[in-house]
């Protein structure tokens, strides 16, 4: 009977470790996020091309459904609240009030599609759910960026995620593997399991 109570104890030890774990990863994901946020080139139009949807993506493949999407909503609502982890160092709900808020709303979601993909496993559900992680995305920035511009919606196209499709094309065939070399680094250094 002691032993038994002993090993609960250790279970649950060892349970709170990884939680632990699960937590300084998301938090190293939501930092990871807000880096990338500031690596960006202006574009006609007003939407940067920045570093956010891949590492939004790299959130879902590396930490799981869950763990990315409550990470990304963590990093959203630290935006909303004011820190200034968006684009150009801004923050606030302004921020995503203004044209590019439909992209930043869809980030939680996309972390969680491509989390799924990932869990599903293999390649071809891993790039699917990336491609359907990008429609989502496209799609709402491209109807909020229109709203709040009041522009049409080709001319909304034209300047929201035109010039954005082809980064699509190197995107998503390398977001799979560099989410695998991320988890198989990780695994080696025992930093996962």
């Amino acid at each position: 009977m002691d032993s038994g109570i002993k090993e609960t104890k250790n279970h649950k030890k060892q349970a709170h470790k990884m939680s632990t774990r699960e937590l300084c990863f998301m938090a190293m994901f939501t930092a990871l996020i807000a880096i990338c946020a500031q690596i960006n080139i202006p574009l006609p139009g007003g939407v940067p091309f920045t570093l956010q949807i891949w590492a939004v993506s790299l959130a879902g493949l590396v930490l799981g459904p869950k763990n990315g999407a409550l990470t990304v909503l963590v990093y959203v609502l630290l935006g909303a609240v004011g820190a200034p982890v968006f684009a150009r160092f801004t923050g606030g709900i302004g921020t995503i009030m203004r044209p590019t808020g439909g992209f930043i709303l869809t980030f939680p979601i996309v972390a969680l599609i491509v989390g799924l993909g990932e869990r599903k496993g293999g390649l071809l559900w891993v790039v699917l759910s990336l491609v359907i992680a990008s429609i989502v995305n496209f799609g709402v920035g491209l109807f909020w960026f229109n709203w709040v511009t009041e522009l049409g919606l080709l001319t909304s196209f034209g300047y929201a995620v035109a010039p954005f499709l082809i980064v699509e094309v190197v995107r998503i065939p390398v977001l799979p593997f560099a989410g695998r070399s991320i988890k198989a680094s990780m695994r080696k250094a025992r930093m996962m399991v």
